[in-house]
């Protein structure tokens, strides 16, 4: 098998795409990106100049367009209050109304799956950590399953997460040493030169057949690895910085030029690039310039088997929390683009209708959030609304028990200023709670016709109103239930890998027919 070796600068080599073996520097990533330094091929500090040279501004953009609305139907269900009915369900925007397609079969294929920023293994809804943590570790074990070799490679943030650990049905993580331990996410673009460094003298990773990035920080380093070594590899953004600064909250942080210029470059890059709603693809192709044939439409799922109703813990649960009346859930990372202030605020205005109504709000400080929308200022917030009383907060819970707080809730409430999906709507709808959300982004797609409220702006009072309407006629409550948990079971991880594994057969195929051009660099550590 053909193995890249310190060929001289420049010089071009050919290499299948299976089993590829990447670079080896003899040195040592750290060695090897110290040695850089000191030649002074990029500075001390700061992005070097491989980062910058992949964000130099592209092309001027065209606004998003959005593309037209797909419908399906539905079926009879139980409810989580024991009631069944036959329900028509006319979902929006594609998840549901995408054909369901075989599986391949990935035998003997070796997948690595890239997440940077954060570690599949990390608690949802605290610092970083958010659906894309889900998404890596239930993508993983449903790719084991359809027979692949699967490779989790993340930044090691602490000495104890060093090593190896196994998440399930054969799907291992390995944490990649970059940079310190302890780095804030705006920190970690000036270590993405080590983590591939890192990954170039990893044997395990020398095997690897093909790579799936998540996130911009993930699809740098697989470009890369793809320039360098010839592993082709598939993009999933989950968020894009064009749509998240289109959406502002006040006060909020813009994403850099240097992520909306990387993330250009990677979607007209990369071999394929996933989409999980047809806005996201859209966007990709307007405004990033994304081939249109190598954009896919594949939807996010949801674990059927933790999230589905259950009447019995929904009481119990209630019984638990003290709770008599409407109950709202808010279940996400506690930053402005997420809007738990809008939440509280939508409460306040509810219980002017219903005195009784309580709001659960379950996440962590995360982001710009701190002193505005963490726990500290939202309490403060929750005061000033005279309703602090009805506000509880509750940090993260793993799905399980996030799953009784969702059966519990009579609405879930997503006052988001931007998603690019939205899966906390799908675990809510498949537990059987209706949701009220903005009409933005993935929600669209997310919220099956009939399973809730899309919200126009963030006008709290809009909110509570969309509440209301629901919990003051019970029987609209109870079929709005029923309607997203029908939505909701045809959208499990099982569908989302094997779209997944779909567009890599393709990718690989097309390797085989025409295989990935690689440079050989004689400084085989460079970045």
């Amino acid at each position: 098998m053909p193995t890249l070796g310190p060929f001289a600068r420049g010089s071009r080599v050919r290499i299948g795409p299976v089993r590829r073996r990447l670079a080896c520097a003899r040195r040592g990533p750290s060695r090897a990106l110290a040695c850089e330094r000191a030649a002074g091929r990029y500075p001390r500090t700061g992005p070097c100049p491989a980062i910058l040279d992949a964000c130099r501004p592209g092309r001027l953009t065209r606004p998003l367009r959005v593309e037209p609305r797909l419908v399906a139907a539905g079926h009879v269900l139980t409810d989580n209050r024991g009631r069944g009915a036959r329900v028509r369900v006319e979902d929006v925007a594609g998840p549901a109304a995408w054909p369901h397609q075989p599986t391949p079969d990935l035998s003997g294929t070796r997948v690595g799956l890239l997440s940077v920023h954060t570690s599949p293994l990390a608690q949802p809804g605290t610092g970083d950590s958010g659906g894309l943590n889900v998404a890596v570790c239930a993508l993983g074990r449903q790719l084991v399953r359809c027979g692949a070799t699967v490779e989790v490679f993340t930044r090691a943030t602490d000495d104890a997460s060093a090593g190896t650990v196994e998440i399930g049905d054969g799907a291992r993580v390995h944490h990649v040493p970059a940079g310190p331990p302890e780095l804030a996410k705006h920190e970690l673009a000036n270590h993405l030169c080590a983590f591939y460094l890192s990954m170039a003298v990893d044997p395990i990773a020398h095997e690897l057949d093909l790579v799936h990035a998540h996130y911009w920080m993930s699809g740098w380093v697989a470009r890369k690895l793809r320039q360098r070594h010839g592993v082709p590899f598939v993009q999933s953004f989950h968020t894009l910085a064009r749509a998240k600064n289109a959406a502002l909250a006040p006060g909020d942080a813009p994403e850099p030029a240097l992520r909306t210029t990387a993330e250009e470059r990677i979607a007209q890059e990369a071999d394929a690039v996933l989409a999980s709603t047809e806005d996201e693809a859209s966007l990709l192709r307007t405004c990033y310039g994304a081939s249109a044939g190598r954009v896919r439409v594949a939807p996010l799922g949801v674990d059927t088997e933790v999230f589905a109703p259950d009447a019995a813990d929904r009481e119990r649960t209630r019984v638990e929390l003290g709770v008599d009346g409407p109950l709202l859930l808010f279940v996400g990372r506690l930053q402005p683009l997420k809007g738990p202030d809008v939440a509280i605020e939508a409460l306040a205005a509810l219980r002017e209708r219903e005195p009784a109504a309580q709001l659960v709000v379950v996440g962590g400080a995360s982001g710009t959030g701190v002193g505005t929308t963490d726990p500290q200022g939202l309490a403060s917030l929750a005061r000033q609304c005279g309703v602090e009383d009805a506000v509880r907060f509750l940090e993260p819970r793993p799905q399980r028990a996030l799953a009784s707080l969702y059966r519990a809730a009579d609405v879930v409430l997503m006052p988001s200023r931007s998603e690019s999906f939205g899966l906390v709507a799908l675990e809510a709808q498949a537990c059987g709670t209706a949701v009220v959300a903005a009409d933005v982004g993935g929600l669209r797609a997310a919220l099956g016709e009939g399973a809730g409220r899309l919200v126009r702006g963030h006008r709290p009072e809009d909110y509570a109103a969309a509440v209301s309407s629901l919990v003051s006629e019970p029987d609209r409550l109870a079929a709005a239930g029923l309607a997203g948990a029908r939505h909701a079971q045809r959208l499990g991880w099982d569908r989302a890998a094997a779209a997944a594994a779909g567009v890599y057969a393709e990718v690989l195929d097309e390797a085989r027919a025409e295989p990935v051009e690689a440079v050989a660099d004689a400084h085989a550590g460079a970045c």
